[in-house]
C-alpha cells in the first residue's frame, strides 16, 4: 500500500489531510525520507557549486561595494549629494524604505499565517521567503538611518536611561518606524533561526569537513531530535508564528501612518493602512516568485517547488492586486467627492502633470497586466509568471515614487513647487541595496538549506501513513 501512495499523489490535491482529484501535488511522487534529505542537503554539503553562483555573487558583491562607497561619501559630504530639495524633503530614501519593507512581508505571511492555517503548500517556499524578509529588512533599515543626516546619533531614537533625561519624541513617525522595524526584524530573525535548528543538526551530522561539523554543531545548539527537543521546538515555533502574524498587519500599517498623519494632499487618507498592507503582500509575493522561479530552475527543484506553489502565489497576487486597484480607485473617488481643491489638483497632477507617465506606468504594471492571472493557462506558464512578477515589482516601486514625490513636489504654495530629479548617488544607493540583498541571498543559498528538510518530510504520504498507524496504536 505504501509503494502505491507516491504514485497516486500526482493525481490528488490536499484539503488538510484529505486528498481529492484535481490540483497538482505539493511534492512530486516517488520521493522518500532519504531522497528529500539527500537532495536538499547536497546543495550545501556535496554538490559542486555552479559557476553561475560565482558570477552572480561576484556581480552582487561589486554592487555591495558600490553601496559602501556611496554611504562613506554620504557620511563625509552630507545628504546634499541626494536629489532632495524643498519641497521634496523625502526622495529615494523613504520610497525605497517603504518598497523594501513591503518586499519583506511575504516571508512572514508564508511562514506564520499559512503555518497557523495549516497550508502544506507553504513548506517548499517558506525558508527562503523568511530569509528574503531578513535581507529586505536589513536593506530597508539603512534608509531611515542615513536619512537623518547624522546616523552616528541614531541611538537617540531609542529609549535608554541617560543623565540628560533625553527621550525620543514618540509622536514622530521616525520613532514609530524604529520600533516597528526593530520588532519585525527581531521576531522574523528568531522565527527563521528556530525553524533552521533541526536542519542545522542534519547538516552537522552529514558534513564531511571538521570545520563544517563545528560550525553547524554550534548553530544547532545541541539538537539531538529527542521527544523533549521536538516538543520544545514545536511550542517555540508556534508561539513565534503567533507573534509574527499580527506584525504582518501592524508593521506596514505603522509605515502607512508616516504618510497618513501628514496634511499633504495624497497622504492624508484613512485608506492607507489596509491599502499599504495589501500592497506589501502584493510586492512581497511578486519578489518570492521572482526568486523562486530561477532557483527552481538552476537547482532542479521542480519536484519540490511545483506548479501548485506557483499557481497559489499567482492567485494571492491577483487578489492583493485587486485590493491595490481598489485603493487607487478610492483615492481618485475621494478626491472628487471631498470637493477639496487641493485633493482634486493632486489627482489631476498625477494624471496630467510632469510625472504623469510614471503614474500611468504604475496603473499598467499593478492593475492591467496582472489581470491576465485570471487565466489558468497564464498561471501555469512559468516564463509568463516570472515576467509578471518583475512587472509588479517595478509597478510597486513606481507606486511609492508617485505617493512620495508627486504628492510633495507641488504642495499648497505654488512658489515653492519644484521637480525632484534623482542624482547618481540616489541611484547608486538603491542599486547598491539590491546588490546587498542578492549577495546575502547567494550566501544563504550556498551555506544553508533553502528548503526545510524536516518539513518536506512531513508532507510525504509515508509520514501520513505513519501518523495514522501511531494514532490507531494509541
Amino acid at each position: 500500500m505504501k509503494s502505491e501512495l507516491p504514485h497516486e499523489m500526482g493525481k490528488t490535491k490536499e484539503i488538510g489531510s484529505v486528498r481529492q482529484p484535481g490540483l497538482p501535488p505539493v511534492i512530486e511522487p516517488g520521493h522518500t525520507f532519504e531522497s528529500i534529505t539527500d537532495k536538499i542537503s547536497s546543495i550545501v554539503l556535496t554538490r559542486k557549486t555552479p559557476w553561475g553562483w560565482f558570477v552572480g555573487f561576484g556581480i552582487t558583491f561589486l554592487l555591495t561595494l558600490m553601496l559602501l562607497y556611496t554611504i562613506g561619501y554620504l557620511l563625509v559630504v552630507g545628504v546634499g549629494i541626494w536629489g532632495v530639495n524643498i519641497p521634496v524633503g523625502w526622495g529615494f530614501d523613504i520610497l525605497n524604505f517603504v518598497w523594501w519593507i513591503g518586499i519583506g512581508h511575504a516571508g512572514t505571511l508564508i511562514s506564520a499565517i499559512l503555518l497557523l492555517l495549516r497550508q502544506k503548500w507553504r513548506t517548499s517556499i517558506n525558508r527562503f521567503a523568511e530569509a528574503m524578509t531578513l535581507f529586505a529588512v536589513a536593506c530597508a533599515g539603512l534608509y531611515p538611518a542615513l536619512h537623518t543626516g547624522r546616523p552616528w546619533f541614531d541611538y537617540w531614537l531609542l529609549p535608554y536611561p541617560n543623565t540628560m533625561g533625553l527621550w525620543p519624541q514618540f509622536r514622530s513617525p521616525l520613532v514609530w518606524d524604529v520600533f516597528a522595524i526593530s520588532t519585525y526584524g527581531t521576531v522574523s530573525l528568531l522565527f527563521w533561526f528556530v525553524g533552521l535548528i533541526p536542519d542545522l543538526a542534519t547538516l552537522r551530522d552529514r558534513s564531511q569537513s571538521r570545520l563544517g561539523r563545528i560550525i553547524y554543531g554550534i548553530l544547532a545548539m545541541g539538537w539531538r531530535g529527542s521527544a523533549k527537543h521536538w516538543h520544545r521546538y514545536e511550542t517555540a515555533y508556534l508561539l513565534l508564528a503567533g507573534l509574527a502574524t499580527p506584525l504582518v498587519v501592524s508593521v506596514h500599517t505603522v509605515v502607512s501612518f508616516d504618510f497618513a498623519v501628514g496634511i499633504v494632499p495624497g497622504w492624508h487618507a484613512t485608506i492607507f493602512p489596509p491599502y499599504f498592507v495589501a500592497g506589501a503582500i502584493y510586492s512581497g509575493f511578486a519578489m518570492v516568485m521572482t526568486l523562486a522561479i530561477p532557483i527552481r530552475a538552476v537547482y532542479k527543484l521542480e519536484d519540490f517547488i511545483t506548479m501548485r506553489h506557483l499557481e497559489n502565489m499567482a492567485k494571492i497576487m491577483l487578489v492583493t492586486g485587486l485590493i491595490v486597484a481598489y485603493g487607487y480607485m478610492m483615492e481618485a473617488f475621494m478626491a472628487w467627492y471631498s470637493v477639496n481643491p487641493y485633493e482634486r489638483y493632486m489627482i489631476l497632477n498625477r494624471m496630467q502633470g510632469p510625472y504623469a507617465p510614471l503614474y500611468w506606468a504604475l496603473i499598467l504594471c499593478n492593475v492591467l497586466i496582472p489581470q491576465v492571472l485570471w487565466f489558468k493557462r497564464v498561471r501555469t506558464n512559468v516564463p509568463a509568471l516570472f515576467v509578471i512578477a518583475l512587472v509588479v515589482n517595478v509597478g510597486m516601486w513606481l507606486e511609492r515614487f508617485v505617493i512620495v514625490v508627486v504628492s510633495l513636489h507641488r504642495d499648497f504654495l505654488p512658489s515653492s513647487w519644484d521637480m525632484y530629479i534623482p542624482t547618481l548617488f540616489d541611484w547608486s544607493t538603491f542599486v547598491g541595496t539590491i546588490g546587498l540583498f542578492l549577495a546575502l541571498l547567494f550566501l544563504f543559498i550556498r551555506f544553508l538549506p533553502m528548503i526545510s528538510i524536516f518539513e518536506m518530510r512531513t508532507i510525504l504520504p509515508q509520514a501520513e501513513v505513519r501518523e495514522l498507524v501511531d494514532y490507531i496504536e494509541d
